[in-house]
């Protein structure tokens, strides 16, 4: 592959830089004293979280409307018409995302989130914003 083309396939941006530190931290789900409340902090849940957070949940703004999320719909459904703006990142390819979209658990569980089979890819030069949330526990991820 020449220099051009290897070029034309990385992804130089920031909120790439962000979402492949969450995407390591789901992964291996460490977590560390560090106190920092920022999108990259090198852990997931706070200090003392009593459950086990596996999930960064995040909230995407595309450049031409950054005043509202991205909603996706949470089921694969042709006629589900309810949407979601709040995801998992589940793979990231150069400046493409892949999320899967949460639902908000209604359950008296202590996931805070639970996992759809709905899932979608952005391109992230596209994005003007990631909005983090608390991490979280997630069923079924």
């Amino acid at each position: 592959m020449d220099n051009e083309n290897r070029n034309r396939n990385r992804c130089d941006n920031c909120i790439a830089d962000i979402l492949k530190v969450i995407l390591i931290l789901q992964q291996s789900a460490n977590r560390s004293d560090s106190c920092l409340d920022t999108c990259d902090r090198g852990f997931l849940g706070q200090q003392c979280c009593p459950t086990v957070c596996n999930t960064r949940p995040i909230q995407l703004y595309l450049c031409c409307d950054g005043s509202t999320p991205i909603g996706m719909p949470i089921s694969k459904s042709a006629t589900e018409t309810t949407t979601s703006s709040v995801f998992r990142l589940e793979k990231l390819d150069d400046c493409c995302a892949t999320c899967r979209v949460l639902v908000v658990n209604t359950d008296t569980t202590l996931a805070t989130y639970t996992a759809t089979n709905s899932f979608f890819t952005v391109n992230l030069d596209c994005l003007c914003m990631i909005r983090c949330l608390d991490d979280a526990f997630v069923e079924g991820v």
